[in-house]
Formats: structure tokens, C-alpha cells, sequence
């Protein structure tokens, strides 16, 4: 059995290629970084494959999967992503946009091009790393809110189309709220509370992946107030949303 982790010198895609290689999956791990990605592959200490992949370029996306297509990949789990915390007038474009091809396009390319291949194997899994920020909108951290949207949604509908042609390809969307990664130093922001632990998420986000479980939630607190903001008012909630998301912002 063998995995692609996107987004894997890092965070919880760094804990899921860790977790999965307990379980006795061959990997191979991709991201930007090379020093962080080769470092984790041997920090493994297997035969671990990585690839350095620019996923805000759209050439290194197809290579990633031509380099890979062959290798028979049972997993193929979606992690690669960043956010940008500031108002929308004032952050950066060029970032922005970024931002866009990394949590969107990278993520709608690979989960196309590996679900073709997975259906006609009728076999495979697809984790795609969502975010507890794919339920709602995100005032002063827009950008990000609305790719992680695309990601569930995507997802969503993707689950309702394999279910209904009977496939046994499974198909997850792994939506935590606030982690403890490098999230907020890329994006330039911080969180006041402790976010939960990288490692519990990954092994929790692959068991239930495993078991077919479409959305994943991996805390009770995060899964209590996804419910709660079923229930508030629009406008409300957005300025709910906008008051939290601007006290992580950098002093």
C-alpha cells in the first residue's frame, strides 16, 4: 500500500506521513521545501520517496502526478496549504492568488487526476485537508475561508457522485479548527489558545478516513461550535467571525 502527501516537510501533513508509515504504507512526500521534505523523509527512517513540487505552479501540479502515476498510490491526501490574515483592501494580490493555487487549483487537479485513476481501479482514498473555516465565511481572513469553502464543497459533491455509482473509492474532507503547526507564522497572525495537537489530528483524520468517514472534525469543541453557528444569524456570525479572526492578527 502506498500514500502521496502533499504539504508533508510540515505540520500535520508531517504527522500523517508518520502516522501512515506506522501502519506500514510506502509514501511519498511532496512540498516546496526541500531541506524540511528530506529531512522528514529520513527522519522516518524507511524508504520514503519525496518529490519537491511548487504547487503554486500549475507545470510542477501535472509533473507531480506524472512523476507518480505509475506508483500504484492507494492514498492520495490533499495537506498543501496557507492562509493570510488582514483586511481585504490591504493584503497582498500576488499572495492572494497564490494562496489560490495552492488550496484550490493544486488540490482540484491531483483529486481529478488520482479519483480517474482510482475509479477505474475501483479501489483508494483521497483525504483532502480541509478546515472548521470550510463551514462559514471569514472576514480578515478571507482568502482563506473561501478556498477551504471549495475544498468541502468540492469534496461534498465528489462523495455524492462515488456513492451513487456504487464505487468503493472513499473520499474525506478533514476539517479542524486551530492546530498547532506553522500556520500562523506563514499567514502573520497568532492564536491566544493553544491549538490542538498535529499528532492527535493526523491519527485521527487517517482512522476515520479509513473507516469512510466524510467529514472529519476532529475535536469535540470544534464539532460543538460548527453546530452552534448553524444556528446564529448571518450578519452575527460574520462579525463573530471577523472579532476572532482579528485578535490573531500581528500586533
Amino acid at each position: 500500500m502506498k500514500a502521496l502527501i502533499t504539504g508533508a516537510s510540515s505540520g500535520i501533513g508531517k504527522s500523517i506521513a508518520i502516522y501512515l508509515n506506522e501502519l506500514g504504507y510506502e509514501l511519498i512526500l511532496a512540498s516546496s521545501d526541500e531541506l524540511k521534505l528530506k529531512a522528514v523523509a529520513e527522519s522516518i527512517g524507511s524508504d520514503v520517496k519525496y518529490l519537491v513540487a511548487d504547487l503554486r505552479n500549475t507545470k510542477e501540479i501535472y509533473d507531480l502526478y506524472e512523476q507518480t502515476k505509475d506508483e500504484k498510490i492507494d492514498i492520495l491526501i490533499n495537506d498543501a496549504g496557507f492562509g493570510l490574515f488582514g483586511d481585504f483592501v490591504k493584503t497582498d494580490l500576488n499572495r492572494e492568488l497564490e494562496m489560490i493555487d495552492v488550496n484550490i487549483k493544486a488540490v482540484h487537479i491531483l483529486t481529478k487526476l488520482y479519483l480517474q485513476d482510482f475509479v477505474k481501479r475501483d479501489s483508494g482514498y483521497i483525504l483532502n485537508v480541509a478546515s472548521s473555516a470550510g463551514f462559514m465565511a471569514g472576514p480578515h481572513l478571507d482568502t482563506y475561508y473561501a478556498t477551504k469553502n471549495y475544498v468541502l464543497k468540492l469534496t461534498l459533491g465528489i462523495y455524492e457522485e462515488l456513492r451513487r455509482s456504487k464505487s468503493k473509492v472513499k473520499i474525506s474532507a478533514l476539517c479542524p479548527g486551530p492546530v498547532d503547526t506553522n500556520f500562523n507564522k506563514v499567514a502573520r497572525g497568532y492564536f491566544k489558545i493553544k491549538g490542538a495537537d498535529k499528532d492527535y489530528v493526523a491519527k485521527y483524520a487517517i482512522d476515520k478516513m479509513l473507516k469512510g468517514q466524510l467529514i472529519i472534525i476532529p475535536t469535540l469543541k470544534m464539532k460543538l461550535t460548527i453546530l452552534f453557528y448553524r444556528f446564529v444569524p448571518t450578519k452575527l456570525l460574520l462579525r463573530i467571525t471577523y472579532e476572532i479572526q482579528r485578535r490573531k492578527s500581528e500586533k
